[in-house]
């Protein structure tokens, strides 16, 4: 505090005040003597100069006038000023009265004084305030007349021009933490809103200039060089079409994350990116059961296979927030597990972060992780999934996938968890690749498990198809393709795929682990099917281009293991809805886990062999549905 007197800001604006003060004092004589003040007035208005300057000086201090920065001047520092003048005129007026008395002393004096002192004072600061906001909204007319005649004559920029699509609660929020961040040079022109009603109005002194349709017309009138999203629950289908236009307009456009992605349904400019693929699916809100979720993750142990992975990763952001007592990530690479251990330590101080470098196909590093940490909910995510990657080398899927997660729920058994919760996916349904069929093995044997139910143990799959985003999608592969000109590569024009976001499906997996009562497999409700095709024009007008005119669409045929269209469900499987509208379960019937083990046996000692043809004979056998792609056998020769 000490140096705050001697601090160069401090004593201008001491010394402003002080001036204020003695003005307003003056000019209250002026106004009360008709601007004619008598000069036995004059010399009382004079004598009491340093009292009114040091009383007052000294309430305001006391008031923390001087603690505040005056370009975020508020209503709570104009109440302080009114607080800090009506207090200090009482003492001026008491001391006066007490020393003085009041004769020759003219009372209105003192309420003219006090009117003036809360003028000057409040109107300086404001002042100051409306500048900040002036220099921000970027009117180069007053700016001027500012710097000219009270700060340096140095032009500022006003930065981008920019059109908040969506006048709403989140565009409100990011107008405002714009105009209060000096530091962000955007201009906010205006809003546009499809909501007619809104034309015309203004948020903060900033209209809305029309609707989505009329961008084009607006960007002309405004002069906007970009478009900012705010509709974090728009649909797929408004935001292909918000997209669009503002695409059309000559606009570039930023988006606010959807509602999933936004956990605490907190918006602000640090969230602000660039308009995604993920954007163009849907942003409908996942309405989570969060009591029911918090009831088996908070206090608990939860450790989550693949944490370093696209899945696992995201399940361990989400479960930090229901505040279990730690989380262990089992995860076999050591940078993935770096960067996650790194990032949820500081973005979760109050959790307790437990990296553990391992592989699940080692039962001694697994008993190691158990015995030790002692987990009550496991979420196994790992396993490969590559699919042409697992047709090349399926001895790999079936150690890695099958041998895994047997390994998982052997020990999770042993150790007594409470519940297990298996990331599976739509590939196996009647697969028709080595991946999809390990994963449909995996099932099986966490069906198996159902029975252990009454000694407190549920284990359980969800089923869902692909997520945008995640490790081995095609999306940053057909943005590679798109950054060095093309040609973007589609395996077939009618190939289509169920997608989801990462955020929508942890959300959904968390759900289904609380819905669980053991031997389930639960399907997350993917929406509708997209044609790869129709993804990759997407991603080409995203980029600012146009597809089959700027980049070359080419399709170079069906890779090993993929089939045109994937399914959710296998025949026979009676599906059954549950409370939650975007969540399914079926019901599969009792699995002989004793010939099912021994099957496995069979299997696993075919991969340590790496005998394609009897890996694919075996999973043959145990998933008869299973029709392999005889292109696989092609490519065994090959590898050998």
């Amino acid at each position: 505090m000490k140096g705050r007197f001697f601090d160069k800001n401090f004593l201008f604006i001491l010394g402003t005040d002080g001036l204020l003060i003695l003005g307003a004092w003056y000019f209250a004589h002026l106004l009360r003597f008709n601007f004619r003040i008598p000069p036995e007035s004059w010399a009382i208005m004079v004598r009491f100069f340093p009292l009114i300057l040091i009383v007052k000086l000294f309430l305001f201090y006391f008031f923390d006038l001087y603690r505040g920065m005056w370009r975020y001047t508020s209503l709570n520092d104009l109440i302080n000023i009114i607080k800090a003048s009506s207090t200090s005129s009482l003492f001026v007026v008491a001391l006066i009265g007490f020393i003085y008395g009041f004769s020759g002393v003219a009372r209105s004096v003192f309420i003219i004084d006090w009117v003036l002192t809360v003028f000057f004072i409040s109107g300086l600061r404001v002042g100051i305030r409306i500048y900040f906001w002036l220099d921000r909204r970027g009117s180069r007319e007053w700016r001027s007349f500012f710097h000219l005649f009270f700060f340096s004559d140095k032009e500022k920029h006003c930065g981008k021009r920019l059109i908040i699509v969506g006048a709403g609660d989140y565009g409100e929020k990011i107008l405002r933490e714009i105009e209060e961040n000096v530091r962000l040079r955007y201009c906010i022109v205006g809003f546009v809103d499809d909501d007619k009603k809104k034309a015309g109005r203004k948020i903060h002194g900033i209209p809305v200039l029309g609707t989505t349709d009329e961008l084009k017309e607006i960007k002309e009138t405004t002069g906007a060089e970009e478009a900012l999203i705010a509709i974090p629950t728009a649909t797929g289908k408004q935001m292909r079409r918000i997209v669009s236009l503002i695409k059309e307009a000559g606009l570039s456009s930023k988006t606010v994350p959807g509602i999933g992605e936004l956990i605490n349904g907190d918006v602000s400019i640090k969230t602000i990116r660039d308009v995604a693929y993920k954007d163009l699916l849907g942003r409908e809100v996942v309405q989570l059961d969060e009591g029911r979720i918090g009831q088996y993750l908070e206090g608990n142990n939860v450790l989550v296979t693949g944490g370093g992975g696209s899945i696992g990763s995201e399940l361990c952001r989400q479960i930090c927030r229901f505040k279990p007592k730690s989380v262990i990530i089992y995860e076999w690479a050591e940078s993935a597990l770096y960067d996650i251990d790194v990032e949820l330590k500081e973005a979760f101080p109050g959790v307790n972060i437990i990296p553990f470098l391992g592989d699940i196909c080692d039962r001694k590093q697994l008993e190691s992780a158990f015995s030790v940490h002692m987990p009550e909910v496991v979420f196994h995510a790992a396993a490969y999934k590559h699919v042409p990657m697992m047709e090349m080398y399926p001895w790999k899927a079936v150690r890695n996938n099958v041998l895994g997660t047997r390994n998982m729920i052997d020990i999770s058994k042993k150790y007594g968890i409470e519940r297990f919760v298996f990331v599976s996916t739509d590939k196996a349904v009647r697969p028709v690749n080595v991946m999809g069929a390990t994963k449909r093995v995996c099932e099986l044997l966490v069906q198996g498990q159902k029975g252990l139910a009454a000694k407190g143990a549920r284990f359980m799959s969800v089923r869902f198809g692909n997520v945008v985003g995640s490790v081995g999608s095609v999306i940053p592969l057909f943005k590679r393709q798109i950054e060095r000109g093309g040609p973007v590569t589609v395996t077939h024009p009618e190939m289509i795929r169920y997608f989801m976001t990462i955020q929508e499906a942890c959300q959904l997996i968390l759900q289904a682990g609380a819905m669980g009562k053991g031997g389930e497999i639960f399907i997350l409700d993917m929406g509708r099917p997209v044609k790869i095709a129709d993804m990759a024009r997407d991603l080409i007008r995203l980029s600012g281009l146009e597809p089959d005119v700027d980049i070359e669409i080419k399709y170079i045929g069906p890779r090993p293991g993929e089939k045109l269209y994937e399914e959710l469900i296998t025949e026979g499987e009676g599906i059954v809805p549950t409370e939650h509208e975007k969540i399914m379960v079926l019901m599969g019937g009792n699995q002989d886990q004793s010939a099912l083990n021994s099957a496995i046996d069979e299997l696993v000692k075919l991969a340590y062999e790496q005998d394609m043809e009897g890996i694919i004979a075996k999973l043959k056998e145990i998933v008869p549905e299973y029709r392999p792609d005889e292109r696989t056998y092609g490519l065994g020769a090959i590898v050998h």
